[in-house]
């Protein structure tokens, strides 16, 4: 009798319990992706960063580059007083 009262509220009751278990498993796989792409975005705005910082130092690079010798210590002291102003 207790066990077909059991068997009756479990029947009854065990749709919502999976429910419960599909809507938090869908929960931590949304949560899950989001985490996922919000890594994935960081990764490529650090990448993008450093491809920015790349092209800055080659264009400072080539600059230095095409300064003659007497020149380089002239821009070296301009952009030293610049600096502390």
């Amino acid at each position: 009798m207790i066990a077909a009262f059991f068997t009756s509220l479990w029947g009854r009751i065990w749709p919502w319990v999976a429910g419960a278990g599909a809507a938090l498993v869908a929960a931590l796989a949304i949560w899950q992706s989001g985490k996922s792409a919000g890594r994935q975005e960081a990764e490529t705005e650090v990448m993008r960063r450093d491809q920015q910082a790349k092209r800055e130092a080659d264009a400072v690079a080539n600059e230095v580059d095409r300064l003659d010798d007497d020149s380089l210590p002239d821009e070296f002291d301009r952009l030293h007083r610049a600096r502390r102003r």
